[in-house]
Parts: C-alpha cells; sequence; structure tokens
C-alpha cells in the first residue's frame, strides 16, 4: 500500500489533507502538523515523518503547497518519496528574502547587524534564515509535477519555469490562478491536475 504525505504552507494545517484523501482513495493520506518554521527544524520533522512512513508503506507520495514544498526540499528525503506533486511551491527563497528586503526598505548590511527585523507585511526578516538558504542550494531528484497559477505574487513564471527545467520537472500553469488554489475553479483545476499526473 502506498501513502500520500500532505506538507501545508504558511497559515495552513494538517487538516488540508483531508481535500486528497479522494484523489487517493486506494492511498493512506497523512497531514504533517509540523512545529517549527525554518528549513533545518521543519526538514528534520519532515525526514522524520518520511523515514516512519517508509518502514509501513510500499511508496511515499508527497504533495506541498507553498514554503512547505521548500521546506521538503531541504529535508534530504529524495531517496524515500516515489513522486512529489508541488502547488504554488517557493522554489527560490533566496530571490524571495532579498525581494521582502527591498519591499521593507532593509539592505543586506542591517540585517547582518541586527539579525532579525520585522516587516510592516508580517514577515521577519532573519539574517540566519538567508544564510543558510545560501549555505544549501536545493538539489531535488524526486520526480515531481508543479501546479503554478499566473497571478501568482511570490513566485514569477520565470523563475518556476527555470526550477522546472533545472530539476526535470512538469509544469502545468492555471490562467488566472493564484498562488493560494482556494476558489472552486482553482480547486477543480488542482484536482483534474493531479488526476492526471496520476497514472500509478
Amino acid at each position: 500500500m502506498d501513502t500520500v504525505l500532505y506538507i501545508h504552507g504558511k497559515g495552513g494545517s494538517a487538516d488540508e489533507a483531508e481535500h486528497y484523501r479522494t484523489l487517493f482513495s486506494s492511498c493512506k493520506v497523512i497531514g504533517l502538523d509540523y512545529k517549527n518554521f525554518t528549513p533545518w527544524e521543519t526538514g528534520r520533522e519532515i525526514s522524520d515523518a518520511v523515514s516512519g512512513l517508509r518502514k509501513e508503506y510500499d511508496r511515499v507520495i508527497l504533495i506541498a503547497n507553498s514554503i512547505g514544498a521548500f521546506f521538503s526540499m531541504n529535508a534530504g528525503i529524495e531517496n524515500d518519496v516515489f513522486h512529489a506533486f508541488f502547488i504554488s511551491p517557493v522554489v527560490d527563497m533566496e530571490r524571495l528574502i532579498t525581494d521582502m528586503m527591498s519591499w521593507a526598505g532593509v539592505t543586506e548590511e542591517e540585517l547582518k547587524a541586527k539579525g532579525t527585523i520585522g516587516t510592516s507585511f508580517g514577515e521577519d526578516l532573519s539574517w540566519e534564515y538567508l544564510c543558510y538558504v545560501r549555505e544549501h542550494p536545493i538539489e531535488w531528484t524526486v520526480p515531481t509535477d508543479i501546479l503554478y497559477g499566473s497571478r501568482d505574487d511570490l513566485t514569477s513564471l520565470e523563475t518556476m519555469t527555470s526550477f522546472a527545467r533545472k530539476h526535470n520537472a512538469g509544469l502545468t500553469v492555471m490562467e488566472g490562478g493564484e498562488h493560494w488554489f482556494h476558489t472552486e475553479e482553482q480547486m477543480a483545476f488542482l484536482d483534474k491536475w493531479i488526476g492526471e499526473k496520476t497514472v500509478y
């Protein structure tokens, strides 16, 4: 028997895994309620979860949303995941952090000196986080399909296309789709996409 592990994005929850149970009716679908929010800590949580599932199930299929995909790619789980579905993944965290620094008017020198700086849009900028991202470039070899919305405000189509090409991932673009797939139309598109890509 196979299992599906769902990794939510920021502001999400493990309960979102419920949506995928009908799409993977022959699999055990599990959502991970991770407790940390850094790639090094959350990555360990994901790694532990996948290792545990591999002992019980034949194959682990990963569904990861937004920053959940970034955390997953920092978990060292390539050898234990059969296939991955990424929804609006954050694939260039360094670019996203530097973009947020620009939006907040924060320089690298200021961030290095202060360590952590809060922003008016609710994100804390962290020098430790930025250094980790630069020192740990993504290496991802799992067969992966990506769903991207053309109106994603966190990652450009150019960045997503470059990542998909570099990592030999399939890329599907929903015209008018947003970073957060949540409307009835968007979820119907998502469901159809997974159905078309699930051939096992």
